[in-house]
């Protein structure tokens, strides 16, 4: 069994598939899932896993290029911005736009986080 690294045996496959340029959604629970991509829901009740706890544990896992959120979160969830700033190439788009991005997405990962706007499409890099 592993004993560090992301255990979810679906997430942990669905990142080893992933390629350069291909999109990840870590959305929160009100986020509409579009048709398409797949969807690994880690959502286990209002707040968990927090969107911050997804985001982190990703981040650790991924070679980030780019990144895309809707510009309302930061007033609606600055907190949420917060965690967000430091992504490589962050553009902010109106969250409809967001809504529209996401269908372009590989993979979504649901997170259980229940505040406004807590979601960030990321477009993966390479690591070397």
């Amino acid at each position: 069994m592993k004993k560090s690294g992301i255990l979810n045996r679906h997430l942990a496959g669905a990142l080893a598939e992933l390629g350069h340029g291909d999109g990840v959604l870590i959305c929160d629970v009100g986020m509409p899932i579009p048709p398409g991509p797949r969807v690994v829901d880690l959502a286990f009740r209002a707040g968990v896993p927090s969107f911050a706890e997804v985001l982190e544990g990703l981040l650790d896992e991924l070679a980030v290029e780019g990144a895309t959120a809707a510009e309302e979160i930061r007033e609606a969830n600055p907190e949420a911005a917060r965690l967000l700033a430091g992504l490589p190439g962050l553009m902010h788009v109106p969250h409809e736009q967001l809504k529209e991005l996401t269908a372009s997405a590989r993979l979504v990962v649901r997170t259980g986080e229940a505040r406004p706007y807590a979601n960030v499409l990321l477009r993966c890099g390479v690591f070397f």
